[in-house]
């Protein structure tokens, strides 16, 4: 006949689940407009994905929201290009 085992106290139990937990989502950021995306999917915000435009999401919104994300995509554009490498910076010192 069978001997049952005895009982595993609650920590010895949780020990064994050390590893099973939500691990948080790996997150890239669009190099287009800038947002966080998760890795190979396309950006929800630009609609572009390797550097090609697969969703054209401005098509779907109207003219108000259209200009406001036009708008936004130019500004972070136009802060990606003003920002000095160290090069740069050591050069106008």
């Amino acid at each position: 006949m069978a001997v049952p085992r005895s009982k595993h106290t609650k920590s010895r139990r949780n020990k064994g689940r050390m590893h099973i937990f939500i691990k948080e989502p790996a997150i890239s950021i669009c190099p287009k407009c800038g947002r966080e995306t998760l890795p190979h999917t396309v950006c929800q915000n630009c609609g572009f994905y390797k550097g090609m435009e697969i969703i054209n999401v401005l098509e779907k919104l109207d003219k108000k929201e259209r200009k406001k994300r036009e708008k936004e995509i130019k500004e972070r554009e136009d802060n990606k290009t003003k920002s000095l490498t160290m090069e740069e910076l050591s050069k106008n010192s």
